[in-house]
C-alpha cells in the first residue's frame, strides 16, 4: 500500500513514517484471542446500534453505506493516518516543494522528515479510541471512514476499571456522531479542505523553514509553559483562519460528547461513573505526558470538548435540538470561536 503523496514523493518517507510509528506505538494489552474477537464484534455492533441512537436524538440522518466503520489495531491507525496525514498536508508540502531552491526533501531529508512523522504517530496510536477520518481513500471511503482502535479502548476500560460492554458502547455513540456529522452534513468534509488550503495559501515557505528547528527546541526546554506547535508556527493571518477552525471543532467535539451523555443514561447504565473516571483520565498522566499534549496541540482539544459541549447545551436547552441544527446549514452558520462562550450571540445572528 502506497501512502506517498503523488506531487511530492521526496519530502516525507512516508515508509519510515509508517515503519517508526508501528514500532513505537506497540501492541497494546495482552488479550486472548476470544477476548480479541469478542472486542472487534462488540464494537461493529456497538457503532450500528449507535448510528440509530444518534439520529434519534439529534435528528441528523446519514445515508447508509456512506462510510466504512474500520475496527483496527495500532499499526493499522498509524497505516491510516499516515494516508490521511499525506492528503491533509499535500497542500503545504507541495508548496514548499515549489518554493524551496533546494527542495525541502533535499534540505532537511525526507527520512528525517518521515522520522519526526512517525515520531507523532507513535505517540498517537497509543493514545486514540476512534477518530472519524475526512480524508479516507479516495476510491474505497470517498466520504471518509470511521476507525476504532480495539486495542486502546480495551486498555482504557481496564485502566478505568469500568464496564467493557458499557464502555465500548460509549465510545462508538462519540466516535458514530462524528461519523453522521460528515456524512448527513454533505459541505462538512469540503468546507474542511477548504479551511486547510486556506491556511496553507497564508504560509510563507522561507519563514516556515528557516528558525523552525530553533522554535520546537525552545519549547521542549524543561519548563516552558507556551503553546501548541500549531499556535507557534501561525502568523496573525493564520491564527484568523485557526480561530474559525477552533469554532467549528469545539462544535463537532462539544456535540459528540453532548450526544454520549445525554443518549447514554437510557442505554449504558454506568455511564455517569464512565464520564467521571473518563474525565480524570483527560488530564494526563506525568509532566512528559502533559509537556506533550500541550505541544501537539492535545490541551486545546481538551478544551474544545468543553467549551463545545457547554456551547451546545446552552443553545439546545434555549431554543430544543430542531432549532440548534441550523448550525448545520452551512460554513456561515457555524459558531466561532467568541460565541463558544457566548451562545446568545450565535442564536441572535443564525435564528434571529
Amino acid at each position: 500500500m502506497t501512502v506517498v503523496p503523488a506531487a511530492a514523493p521526496a519530502m516525507i518517507d512516508w515508509k519510515v513514517a509508517v515503519a517508526l510509528g508501528t514500532r513505537l506505538a506497540g501492541e497494546g494489552p495482552q488479550v486472548t484471542r476470544a477476548e480479541a474477537d469478542r472486542a472487534v464484534a462488540q464494537l461493529r455492533a456497538g457503532a450500528q446500534r449507535a448510528g440509530e441512537l444518534v439520529r434519534d436524538f439529534t435528528g441528523l440522518d446519514a445515508p447508509e453505506g456512506t462510510a466504512p466503520v474500520l475496527v483496527v489495531d495500532r499499526p493499522g491507525w498509524v497505516r491510516a493516518n499516515a494516508e490521511g496525514f499525506a492528503a491533509a498536508t499535500r497542500p503545504l508540502v507541495d508548496k514548499l516543494a515549489a518554493n524551496s531552491p533546494e527542495g525541502f526533501g533535499r534540505t532537511i531529508g525526507s527520512k528525517v522528515t518521515g522520522a519526526e512523522v512517525g515520531g507523532l504517530l507513535g505517540f498517537l496510536a497509543g493514545k486514540v479510541l476512534g477518530q472519524f477520518d475526512p480524508f479516507g481513500q479516495p476510491v474505497t471511503a470517498p466520504n471518509g471512514r470511521l476507525l476504532l482502535v480495539a486495542p486502546n479502548i480495551v486498555h482504557v476500560e481496564r485502566e478505568l476499571g469500568v464496564d467493557p460492554d458499557d464502555f465500548r458502547l460509549w465510545v462508538c455513540l462519540h466516535e458514530e456522531t462524528h461519523r453522521v456529522q460528515f456524512t448527513a452534513v454533505p459541505w462538512m468534509r469540503e468546507h474542511l479542505h477548504a479551511t486547510i488550503q486556506e491556511i496553507s495559501d497564508t504560509v510563507e515557505p522561507s519563514s516556515f523553514l528557516e528558525g523552525g528547528l530553533a522554535r520546537i527546541r525552545e519549547a521542549m526546554a524543561a519548563g516552558r509553559e507556551g503553546g501548541s506547535l500549531v499556535e507557534m508556527f501561525s502568523t496573525p493571518e493564520q491564527r484568523v483562519v485557526l480561530d474559525r477552525v477552533t469554532g467549528m471543532m469545539s462544535l463537532l467535539e462539544g456535540h459528540a460528547d453532548v450526544v454520549m451523555d445525554d443518549v447514554g443514561p437510557s442505554v449504558i447504565p454506568s455511564v455517569a461513573e464512565i464520564r467521571r473516571r473518563f474525565t480524570k483520565r483527560r488530564q494526563g498522566v506525568g509532566t512528559l505526558d502533559r509537556m506533550l499534549r500541550r505541544l501537539l496541540g492535545l490541551e486545546a482539544k481538551m478544551a474544545q470538548y468543553r467549551d463545545g459541549a457547554t456551547f451546545v447545551r446552552a443553545v439546545v436547552d434555549k431554543v430544543g435540538m430542531e432549532e440548534f441544527n441550523a448550525v448545520w446549514a452551512g460554513p456561515e452558520n457555524l459558531p466561532a470561536k467568541a460565541e463558544l462562550s457566548d451562545p446568545d450571540t450565535w442564536v441572535r445572528r443564525v435564528l434571529g
